[in-house]
């Protein structure tokens, strides 16, 4: 019996229940970092390796959207028909099986639903696993075709946020969102798209599952009416998915996700240089340089000719206009509070003030102006 489904949410008793379905095939999207052949997975499963086999691995940002082939030819590996039914699921409950849904959808599949809960919901039940195991069946005939309005890229995002052609709704945190906490991928500064609003896509959820199609279309409604151009952001291009999940089970239609998401968005374009929470490690590091070089009154070329051996020419010149701007005490502020929002370590602060020093020493000499600055800053920056 080959069967069609016709929702995108699944419960874990109906996959029980038609487990033995002749097109049925059940997909682990979750996130690991390697195959791990000790871990449980549900009976029948496959393995859905979304961060190598079914991402653009050249691409410098996680998650990255896989090429056509690239995607056609994974899922053959797994045993994908142009009829298959696939329900997927994640470790966590619904996270990333939200992903794997969508990129099905973006490359023309339809029949496909995430399992309610996913694993623990499926444990909870009490219902058959398995050891992990590699798929080693048959080649399937699955035929990608790309749907271009699924996913939004840079370009994209940087019109729609200038234009407000688009609703921009990101489902981070509401503290990473308004910038209260550091973002976990390290490096990446703190900030939102600009014109976006803000909808964690836990608010859809309850103990791993959806919440009620009430609760949920409310939870929508808040931030956009259905009428609405919507693109979906995040992190990284996961969890927007949840609630591209949410808007096709509300009845939005003209929807997409930002495969880049935060990650992306966050390190090709610059912060607003007057809130130091925003700024990048390396907007950071030319800040304290340039605070020091100043700090005789007499910058020399040898000292900017080292500044620029450590962060790129835009900005060394962004940060040099903002520290133009500041005064000393106004300085010391946006060092500490910008310290603040990076997860600096031992090995970050002795690298950090060994270019500090070599900074001091460009011009040949070490005065003591530049001691006292130095060991102001080792003072006033050893604040974790």
């Amino acid at each position: 019996m080959n069967i069609t489904l016709t929702t995108p949410v699944v419960s874990v008793q109906w996959l029980h229940d038609n487990l033995k379905a002749e097109n049925l095939i059940v997909l682990d999207g979750t996130i690991a970092k390697t195959f791990d052949a000790l871990s449980l997975q549900i009976s029948k499963a496959r393995f859905f390796d979304i961060k190598t086999k079914f991402s653009d691995t050249s691409n410098p940002f996680p998650s990255a959207f896989p090429s056509e082939e690239q995607f056609q030819n994974e899922a053959r590996s797994l045993g994908v028909n142009n009829n298959s039914a696939i329900v997927v699921y994640d470790d966590k409950g619904i996270y990333s099986s939200a992903r794997v849904w969508w990129l099905f959808k973006a490359f023309g599949f339809k029949n496909i639903a995430i399992l309610n809960g996913g694993f623990p919901e499926w444990q909870k039940s009490n219902l058959p696993t398995q050891y992990m195991q590699a798929y080693e069946g048959s080649l399937g005939n699955f035929e990608a075709k790309l749907q271009p309005d699924y996913m939004q890229f840079f370009d994209d995002i940087v019109i729609a946020s200038k234009t407000q052609s688009h609703k921009i709704i990101d489902a981070r945190s509401s503290k990473r969102f308004n910038c209260e906490v550091s973002e976990p991928r390290e490096g990446l500064r703190r900030g939102t798209i600009p014109n976006s609003v803000n909808l964690p896509f836990t608010n859809l959820l309850e103990d791993g599952k959806l919440k009620s199609k009430k609760e949920i279309e409310k939870a929508l409604y808040m931030v956009a009416e259905k009428d609405d151009a919507i693109i979906f952001s995040c992190g990284s291009g996961i969890t927007a998915c949840v609630l591209a999940l949410g808007a096709e089970m509300s009845g939005y239609r003209n929807i997409s996700v930002y495969d880049g998401s935060w990650t992306e968005y966050g390190a090709l374009t610059s912060g607003n240089m007057e809130q130091p929470e925003t700024w990048t490690k390396d907007e950071l590091l030319a800040y304290i340089l340039i605070y020091v070089s100043h700090s005789d009154l007499n910058d020399t070329w040898k000292e900017k000719e080292y500044i620029l051996s450590r962060v790129e020419k835009d900005v060394y010149h962004r940060v040099h206009e903002q520290f133009g701007k500041d005064s000393d005490y106004k300085s010391i502020q946006n060092i500490v509070k910008a310290v603040s929002t990076h997860d600096y370590y031992r090995n970050d602060f002795a690298d950090l003030f060994a270019d500090i020093k070599l900074m001091a020493f460009a011009d040949g000499k070490y005065d003591n102006m530049e001691k006292a600055v130095y060991s102001n800053l080792k003072r006033i920056l050893k604040i974790k």
